[in-house]
């Protein structure tokens, strides 16, 4: 029997003052190009997984996250031929004002609350808002 290996990505959701979440509408990557998803990214080798949050936020919209700033939200495995584990984090504090880093792959910002995200979306990202809305912090994802 072989050994299941899985991708692991973390996923941020920047909250502002009014409720709203930070989403960008993915372009040219191949990958959901034109749906509304989270700033996230994949956990390098030797990171941690706040290190991962911290360098993707940085990297993806410009802004410095401390360390602690966190708030674990949940865990997703997600079916796919990767076998993916993704971690969402709430982020309430930060430095700089979001911009995006990444033109070629993000075509822009919206804040939106997430209880009411911009369409379309991710769908796996539409499930994980829904699993925190409702308090779940463990959940499997089958699109």
């Amino acid at each position: 029997m072989s050994r299941m290996q899985s991708v692991v990505d973390v996923n941020v959701l920047f909250m502002n003052g009014q409720g709203e979440c930070l989403f960008m509408q993915r372009a040219n990557t191949g990958f959901r190009d034109g749906q509304y998803a989270l700033i996230a990214g994949h956990l390098e080798p030797g990171e941690s997984i706040e290190e991962c949050a911290i360098r993707e936020s940085k990297e993806e919209a410009g802004v410095t996250i401390a360390p602690g700033e966190l708030e674990f939200k949940l865990v997703m495995r997600r079916d796919s031929d990767t076998n993916r584990i993704s971690f969402f984090f709430a982020c309430r504090s930060w430095q700089g004002e979001p911009a995006n880093m990444e033109p070629h792959k993000c075509s822009g910002f919206v804040w939106a609350k997430p209880d009411h995200p911009p369409a379309p979306i991710v769908d796996y990202v539409a499930a994980a808002l829904a699993h925190i809305r409702e308090g779940v912090m463990l959940a499997d994802f089958k699109p």
